[in-house]
């Protein structure tokens, strides 16, 4: 379902077979010192990589072709921050091969759904409208939150989003809040009536410490223990199997929802950081104040394709620790997938 970008491939091959840096060069802690199976290895790596938060880690990778799952917290809830929209995509999808919806409709940008940042300016414009498609590239490939709220609005709500997911056969997965109120709860903020923008004002000025949070990217504790806009690693990687296998979406959907996420601009440290060159890859990243998650699907040299999903919580070392646990852990798993003819097919393991 997902096709290669054009590259360089014989230039590329020494690549995948270069060293990685050593674990001291980015202040891994060491490796053990003992022989173990392919698995443990793995286990053992996303580990260490965890090590590098002094908040929560989940991490979750699945070979597409054999089901073969290998996951660290995989059963731990996590906040999604903006890789819920991944979800509120396959609804829209959904409802475009219903016939309820068609790819070009136009849909009105309705200034109550403006947040703040990205195309909010265009909320403004009386009659303005952008189509399903377009709104589906600014929510995808930049995180538009704006765009986003008219699509989940356009979906049903939250719930209607949810429902999907569930009929999908994936537990553990829910959305429960449009992006603006999700904001809200991130911060902090209970909004009263007013626009977005006047409703954060408020709130900082009346507590200063919202703002603190925002300038030293510090997690929000209670929000991170909510269980509403969660999943865990291993939900996630439900979702996107179920896109992937074509259970979920027709043909057409699937190839243009995974060629829009192609596309991605946002987290380019994160699952493609430390991946070959002209690697093959459709992701969609989150990330909020101690929070960092990156979810897609990575395609090997000989088109055998992965799931990964990585979620970083309650986390205050910043976002630059956060991105190279996401890149580790993808890597590793690339090489394991790649390399390792000798693990059992077919079976989950993992904490």
């Amino acid at each position: 379902m997902l096709s290669l970008r054009p590259a360089a491939a014989l230039a590329a091959l020494g690549l995948f077979f270069a060293p990685l840096p050593a674990a001291d060069a980015f202040g891994l802690p060491p490796r053990p010192l003992v022989e173990q199976s392919a698995q443990a290895k793995l286990l053992a790596e996303f580990a260490r990589f965890a090590a590098l938060s002094d908040g929560s880690v989940g991490i979750g990778v699945r070979d597409l072709q054999t089901g073969e799952t290998q996951a660290l917290n995989g059963d731990t809830l996590f906040p999604m921050a903006s890789a819920y929209k991944v979800a509120v995509a396959g609804r829209i999808f959904s409802l475009i091969d219903a016939g309820d919806l068609r790819i070009d409709d136009p849909l009105a940008l309705d200034p109550a759904l403006a947040s703040e940042g990205g195309i909010a300016w265009m909320f403004s414009r009386p009659g303005a409208t952008l189509s399903v498609q377009r709104l589906l590239e600014l929510m995808l490939t930049k995180s538009d939150n704006n765009a986003t709220d008219v699509l989940v609005a356009r979906a049903g709500g939250p719930q209607a989003i949810t429902a999907f997911v569930t009929k999908l056969g994936v537990r553990g997965l829910e959305v429960d809040s449009d992006t603006a109120h999700l904001l809200y709860r991130a911060m902090g903020i209970d909004p009263q009536s007013g626009s977005f923008r006047a409703n954060v004002e408020a709130a900082r000025r009346a507590d200063p410490q919202i703002a603190v949070r925002d300038l030293k990217d510090l997690p929000n504790p209670d929000f991170a223990i909510d269980p509403r806009d969660t999943s865990t690693p291993t939900a996630m990687l439900d979702l996107l199997t179920a896109y992937e296998s074509g259970k979920a979406l027709s043909a057409g959907s699937t190839q243009r929802l995974f060629t829009i996420m192609g596309h991605c601009e946002t987290g380019k440290a994160r699952i493609p950081g430390m991946l070959p060159p002209g690697t093959a890859v459709a992701h969609k990243t989150g990330s909020m104040n101690g929070i960092g998650n990156d979810v897609g699907i990575v395609q090997l040299p000989d088109g055998r394709r992965f799931a990964v999903a990585v979620f970083v919580m309650k986390d205050s070392r910043g976002h630059t620790s956060r991105d190279r646990i996401i890149a580790e852990a993808t890597r590793a798993a690339y090489d394991y997938f790649l390399y390792a003819p000798d693990r059992v097919h077919g079976r989950s393991h993992g904490a």
